[in-house]
């Protein structure tokens, strides 16, 4: 059996893999080995490098592993074709992530930026109107495993949370749940909304200027999943009209952000560079995920963790 890596984990990493799992023989290259690739059984990678003319000659692919989350530059339809088996590794970004829209939230909260701004230009002013935390309520778009995390931790600080979802199914860490439809009804209630949705044909524009209308004006948005869930020049006018307070940006519809966006000298913007996913423990997680399947996998089990609907995207 013979597994591709189109990416170098680190060499213990790797050591650990190839001891873990004898029967099998490890190819380690980037970019994607395209000669290799054609007679791999599976294929480990970030999901950015492999395209649908990739697969026409891959014959023994059997499954595809994609250390990351979002699979919105995957051929989904050629390998729904050929029943290759698709996972990921979600749940992998929950903390980093949950570590990074808070300390974003608790910034604003103490006004940090304003703090910055005046020690930069030797300013000193107590006047910097900090708000608390405490009591705020969050609107939280996305309730898999990085919204409940993000919940469980807002909830600790006394933050009454709603998860919004496809559905409108319950999930863990929301004090209340309602569906993509009923948005408009409960945003005058949030403080902060937070976006942590991947992008599908579902989400895609799922916000409007008008959902921003229905905004507090001291409202945060952050937008931590992915940038097509609205259209940049729509939630640039609801900015520049002031109808929210506040915007931090992890992800945007076009990345990397052009240098002449308005988004970077906007004084109610903060411009994260799709980072807040980052970690030191984000590959040894993926391969945990990676390893536990390949166990699985080995014992001719179906009962892989994070299999991909192809239907759906995610």
């Amino acid at each position: 059996m013979k597994i591709l890596f189109s990416f170098y984990p680190k060499r213990d990493q790797q050591t650990r893999l190839i001891e873990n799992f004898p029967q099998a023989e490890f190819i380690f290259q980037k970019p994607l080995d395209e000669e290799a690739l054609k007679t791999a059984d599976i294929l480990v990678t970030y999901g950015e490098d492999l395209h649908a003319s990739h697969l026409e000659k891959a014959d023994q692919l059997k499954w595809i592993m994609v250390a990351s989350a979002g699979l919105e530059k995957m051929p989904l339809d050629e390998i729904a074709a050929r029943n290759i088996i698709l996972t990921n590794a979600r749940g992998i970004h929950k903390i980093p992530m949950a570590e990074s829209i808070l300390a974003h939230i608790l910034s604003i909260k103490k006004s940090l930026p304003l703090m910055a701004k005046n020690q930069r230009n030797g300013e000193w002013s107590p006047k910097l109107n900090p708000t608390e935390l405490f009591g705020s309520t969050a609107l939280i778009l996305g309730t898999g495993a990085i919204g409940s995390e993000v919940g469980r931790i807002l909830q600790a600080f006394g933050v009454h949370t709603i998860g919004c979802n496809r559905s409108g199914k319950m999930a863990s860490s929301m004090d209340t749940i309602v569906s993509f439809g009923q948005l408009k009804e409960v945003l005058p209630d949030a403080d902060i909304v937070i976006s942590i949705l991947p992008s599908t044909e579902e989400t895609k524009h799922l916000l409007t200027y008008e959902h921003f209308q229905c905004m507090k004006p001291s409202a945060i948005f952050m937008n931590f999943g992915r940038g097509d869930v609205i259209k940049e020049e729509e939630l640039l006018r609801a900015l520049t009209e002031e109808r929210i307070a506040y915007a931090v940006l992890d992800v945007f519809e076009k990345e990397p952000l052009h240098k002449e966006h308005p988004f970077w000298k906007m004084h109610n913007v903060i411009v994260s560079p799709h980072a807040s996913s980052h970690s030191s423990q984000y590959v040894v997680r993926a391969l945990e995920i990676f390893s536990e399947n390949l166990t699985e996998w080995l014992n001719e089990s179906n009962q892989l963790e994070n299999i991909i609907d192809l239907k759906r995207g995610y």
